[in-house]
């Protein structure tokens, strides 16, 4: 009990510190800060330390619930694995059978990690702890310590890059390239049911159909990365610009969650354009 009053303590001096650093600053800024330069391109930044920290505790979270796995799971096994089947119940019907034993590792991965660097945003201290000078009798961070990963475009890009890359080898692997050119290009309309001189018409405009659609192909990681990047940049611009009202708090929770279920509902119903399709397909 007493522990936890300390950590209280501890959380609530670390608030405030926050908050008095919060209020002087002008938002976040839009690149992430250099910690190590290496000079020619070469750096370590801030967001990079953060990415590399949280995914190991994520890693040492997962490890230290599960300990050794057995038939009859302890408590922290049966947590894991809740969460893991509420996720299977929730891709599976989009990805289909066929691909979902190679899809859903990736996609697991999506959600848990993506849902940590939303919510470690939260943080008292983040975005708010570093280096800076004083203006004007007031301290202004310039170089955070801490900067959330998805607040950082280039870590939404990596993710996006993946999650294209998990798409490819997926549906060559369980559809095959003659499909894939057959969903974009092919003549979706039945041939013995549609008037002869319709048909060519028709083979012509689901071509052209087929082209817009590898365009749109071709731009979704710079889609999944924008909309992950802004929402969550966003966010941190709303709690720096308000103070870190507590309003915005649960209001970025929820951010957080939904942002993280959009990206990987997205990646999911990619696969599942192509590789759930039914016996009649």
């Amino acid at each position: 009990m007493l522990n936890v009053k300390k950590f209280l303590g501890f959380y609530a001096a670390l608030s405030a510190a926050t908050l008095s650093f919060a209020s002087e600053g002008e938002g976040v800024a839009p690149a992430a800060a250099k910690l190590i330069d290496f000079g020619h391109g070469w750096a370590i930044t801030n967001s990079m330390a953060t990415g590399w920290v949280v995914s190991a505790f994520i890693i040492f979270l997962i490890v230290f619930l599960i300990g050794k796995p057995s038939i009859f799971p302890g408590k922290g096994q049966a947590v894991f694995e809740s969460i893991l089947e509420a996720l299977r119940e929730l891709f599976e019907p989009i990805v289909g059978k066929k691909a979902f034993p190679a899809a859903f590792p990736l996609l697991a991965t999506f959600f848990i990690f993506i849902l940590a660097h939303n919510w470690m945003g939260l943080i008292p201290g983040v975005g708010t702890v570093g280096w800076g000078h004083t203006i004007d009798g007031h301290f202004e961070i310039t170089r955070p310590l801490i900067r959330p990963f998805n607040a950082d475009f280039n870590g939404t890009i990596a993710l996006a890059l993946v999650s294209f890359g998990g798409w490819l080898i997926i549906v060559l692997k369980y559809a095959g390239p003659k499909l894939l050119i057959k969903d974009l290009f092919g003549n979706k309309a039945d041939k013995k049911e549609t008037p002869a001189w319709l048909y060519p018409i028709l083979a012509l405009v689901f071509f052209t159909v087929g082209l817009i659609e590898v365009f749109s192909i071709g731009i979704r990681p710079f889609t999944l990365s924008v909309r992950l990047f802004g929402n969550v940049f966003g966010g941190e611009n709303l709690l720096h610009g308000t103070s870190f009202f507590f309003v915005f708090y649960f209001m970025e929770l929820l951010v957080g969650l939904i942002q993280a279920l959009v990206f990987t509902l997205l990646t999911s119903v990619y696969i599942g354009l192509i590789c759930n399709h039914g016996d009649d397909h």
